[in-house]
């Protein structure tokens, strides 16, 4: 996979990453899901996100003993921590059960998962003691939209945020009106989850969609792999699919080398356009 994205230290990351809601929930599905997080992290997904909440700790956990035989440095671990926990009083703690849950000693990155009752100060200033002390290498945010960031901007250590993660796909533009532009004009990745659209009504009739049937079969890949070579097309978005199936993990990867021409863009424009106007970020 060609595709990188930069982060605002200058260290790069596969454009196609993954990610691990629902992994590692049924026993009888570990071995599969692992077998397929480690042939992603082959194909070049090295980037893996979790989260504290996902499972209550069972997605580190799986992904811990997935990565366990890896080396460290080859891969890109990412973490994020509930807002309840995102202050003084709990995060080095819950920073520090991650951390023990994944078998590692650092975080590449760690996220605030959403907006909660601390303080963004507050929870800024710990971000940066978890960076002295070695347990994080950066921090960012998800699921803050522009107003959020203008927040953060203006806290004292608030430009440090290194990424901004948010539901995005070809049928959940919102991010492209305002915050897409904010954010790269500032060098600051955005990490889009749910990319294939997965859950509730978020496919929104994408897979049976003839435009992207079509696109899918001038490029002989999967409407999948279009959504994925959408997501990452403007060299600031890094899509985080889920996989539990070893073919699935190499189907995405293969979709980091997909192209699409300007008149698929355009097509896509037409089925599927952007907002014009501001919306509420959808968030699953």
């Amino acid at each position: 996979m060609d595709r990188q994205i930069r982060f605002p230290d200058g260290e790069t990351v596969p454009a196609i990453g993954q990610g691990t809601w629902f992994l590692g929930d049924h026993k009888e599905k570990a071995a599969q899901e692992k077998e397929a997080l480690i042939a992603g992290v082959e194909a070049g997904m090295t980037l893996i996100d979790t989260a504290e909440m996902y499972g209550e700790g069972r997605a580190e956990r799986f992904v811990g003993q997935a990565v366990r035989e890896l080396d460290r440095a080859s891969i890109f671990l990412v973490s994020k921590v509930y807002p309840h926990n995102a202050g003084r009083e709990r995060i080095f703690k819950s920073c520090e059960a991650s951390l023990e849950r994944m078998g590692t000693t650092y975080l590449d990155l760690y996220l605030l998962h959403w907006r909660g009752p601390i303080p963004l100060e507050e929870t800024v200033a710990c971000m940066e003691e978890l960076k002295k002390r070695g347990l994080i290498r950066r921090w960012g945010v998800s699921n803050f939209d522009t107003d959020d960031m203008q927040e953060l901007w203006n806290v004292p250590g608030g430009k440090n945020c290194a990424a901004n993660q948010v539901l995005y796909h070809i049928a959940s533009r919102g991010i492209e009106y305002s915050l897409l532009p904010w954010l790269t004009e500032r060098h600051i990745p955005v990490m889009g989850y749910c990319p294939l659209a997965q859950g509730g009504g978020l496919h929104r009739g994408l897979y049976s969609s003839g435009t992207l049937n079509k696109i899918a079969a001038n490029h002989d890949a999967t409407v999948a792999q279009i959504l994925l070579a959408f997501a990452v097309r403007g060299g600031n978005v890094i899509a985080i699919p889920r996989s539990g199936q070893k073919q699935h993990a190499l189907n995405n990867a293969a979709a980091g080398d997909i192209t699409l021409t300007e008149e698929e863009l355009r097509l896509i424009d037409r089925e599927f356009p952007a907002p014009k106007r501001k919306t509420v970020l959808d968030i699953v």
